[in-house]
């Protein structure tokens, strides 16, 4: 089954690119990034950012952009059974070179996971920006608690250096 990728959440003020891969089955369902109960992310960037977390998805987008995060995922369509990123295939990628030519504010791409570094890696490597691996926030990696996770990704994020 063929699944698509969100549009970019993204302004001209934005300075880091999160990638994801693709939407998983719950993100396409209710048309958000991240949608799944168990998925970290968000609650990892309302932490990182020192704000009450909300499940308010307005909100959500509203905290990357006043801080200076973009969100999009590495790919635009591809077939996969339900959410997992190792059942992906036939990928086709989202234009990440020609979105940071239109958004040259951005300085580093944040990947989120190893499925999310191998496709950069295979479409992308020759971009010449600063790029950070980070554990994946998705339930299915168990490899990392939550704490180690939200370590990680605050200390890339580091929001002293986005203000």
């Amino acid at each position: 089954m063929t699944k698509y990728s969100f549009p970019p959440l993204i302004d001209y003020s934005s300075k880091i690119l999160v990638l994801g891969s693709l939407p998983g089955e719950e993100s396409l369902k209710q048309a958000q990034y991240y949608a799944h109960p168990r998925n970290a992310f968000w609650k990892i960037m309302f932490i990182v950012f020192n704000e009450v977390y909300s499940e308010d998805y307005s909100a959500k987008c509203e905290l990357l952009l006043k801080n200076h995060i973009a969100l999009w995922d590495m790919v635009h369509s591809g077939n996969r059974k339900g959410s997992l990123d190792s059942d992906i295939k036939n990928e086709i990628p989202n234009d990440i070179e020609g979105l940071l030519n239109q958004y040259q504010g951005i300085s580093t791409i944040l990947l989120n996971g190893k499925k999310a570094e191998a496709m950069y890696n295979r479409y992308f490597s020759q971009i010449p920006i600063n790029t950070i691996t980070l554990p994946s926030t998705s339930p299915a990696n168990a490899r990392l608690n939550f704490e180690e996770k939200l370590n990680l990704w605050k200390e890339a994020i580091n929001p002293q250096n986005l203000t």
